[in-house]
């Protein structure tokens, strides 16, 4: 069996002050931001994606994946050293875990899928009422069954279920690569009537967030393009 990843998303909101900076200094804080990020997806999964304009609480997510929790702490440490961190907040952060599912009968990826990248994800915490733990087993599988069925129908979309229980403080942490954010809005409407949707406590703060390079991520934060090919942090 593979080895189970764990996964954490990250969530920057730029200080406004940091925009006022001179060009140099702002495009230096770049190339730093995406060394690190460079070093540390030689050997594992990281995806960044812009919030400017979806969210008023962040700009930038980061997307970080790998088997070993230690390569995570190491990515963070490098990225705490960046220009760009002295001037960032993180409203936001998630870790979790991937495990098989116990209610699908389908094979679940527990690494990232690198070549299924889509134009949008979007992420958010869950809980499950209480409830939920004391049906039985076969009560459970029922229930998520008619919640699976109406997922598959929407064959755009892709969804990431990782775990927390334990390790952050919500259970699971969403999130669906979607083509288009419009079907997953309809998806989710449909999902209110399932009966599963009865026993879900909270599922906010919903991000949703554009795919893009590193490059093209920090220059939304300024408006600013300028080569950010990696130099040594």
């Amino acid at each position: 069996m593979a080895a189970r990843h764990y996964l954490k998303y990250t969530f920057l909101k730029l200080d406004p002050a940091w925009r006022r900076r001179a060009p140099e200094d702002r495009a230096r804080d770049k190339r730093e931001f995406a060394a690190a990020l460079a070093e540390f997806g030689e050997e594992n999964f990281v995806r960044t994606y812009s919030l400017v304009g979806t969210r008023g609480d962040a700009d930038l997510a980061v997307r970080a994946s790998s088997p070993r929790l230690d390569a995570i702490h190491e990515l963070h440490v490098l990225l705490n050293q960046t220009g760009l961190m002295r001037w960032a907040d993180v409203p936001h952060s998630y870790l979790a875990m991937t495990k098989p599912s116990v209610y699908s009968d389908e094979e679940v990826p527990l690494a990232p899928r690198p070549g299924s990248d889509a134009p949008y994800l979007i992420v958010y915490p869950m809980w499950k009422k209480r409830e939920w733990y004391a049906l039985p087993g076969e009560e459970r599988m029922r229930i998520m069954r008619g919640h699976i069925e109406v997922g598959r129908r929407y064959r755009s979309i892709e969804i990431n279920t990782a775990y927390s229980f334990g390790l952050d403080d919500q259970e699971f942490v969403v999130s669906f690569d979607a083509q288009d954010p419009a079907e997953f809005l309809d998806l989710v409407q449909e999902l209110r009537g399932t009966e599963s949707s009865a026993y879900t406590l909270s599922e906010t703060p919903i991000f949703t967030c554009i795919s893009a390079s590193v490059e093209r991520a920090l220059n939304a934060l300024d408006g600013e393009a300028v080569a950010v090919n990696p130099t040594p942090v």
